[in-house]
């Protein structure tokens, strides 16, 4: 198969999976005129990055899924805890989230949104930075 057709295949762009070459998580073999050709296994391992990504897991980490996939004496504790590292920081990152739309629900509901120039808005995102509290690991 060519970069067309796995990229059709897998639903990741060409673009994409040319980087995931670059960066070693796939390795078509290549043909006497220089052109990528993806074996099936090729497209099973872009079909489960392009699942790992979706699911928002970073290359490191699908690089160490990848790893425990292939490895048929894995334990399973391994890719369990990739997987509840990750939940950790989706937990965080939907806690910064409904911070970010208390913080922002509330000054919408301040600004008169009239002809006046008052706006707390631009108030809030002129002051200076408050630091922020990030979850412990």
């Amino acid at each position: 198969m060519n970069i067309g057709d796995v990229a059709r295949l897998s639903g990741l762009p060409a673009k994409t999976i040319r980087y995931y070459e670059e960066i070693g998580l796939v390795s078509p073999m290549r043909s006497t005129n220089g052109y990528r050709t993806f074996r099936e296994s090729d497209l099973h391992k872009l079909t489960f990055l392009s699942r790992a990504r979706s699911l928002g897991f970073t290359i490191d980490d699908c690089r160490a899924l990848l790893e425990l996939y292939v490895n048929t004496s894995r334990a399973s504790a391994d890719v369990k805890k990739i997987a509840s590292e990750h939940l950790v920081r989706i937990d965080a990152k939907i806690e910064e989230l409904i911070a970010m739309k208390r913080t922002l629900s509330h000054l919408v509901h301040e600004c008169a949104g009239d002809n006046r120039p008052d706006c707390p808005i631009l108030d809030d995102l002129a002051a200076p930075s408050k630091p922020t509290v990030t979850a412990s690991r």
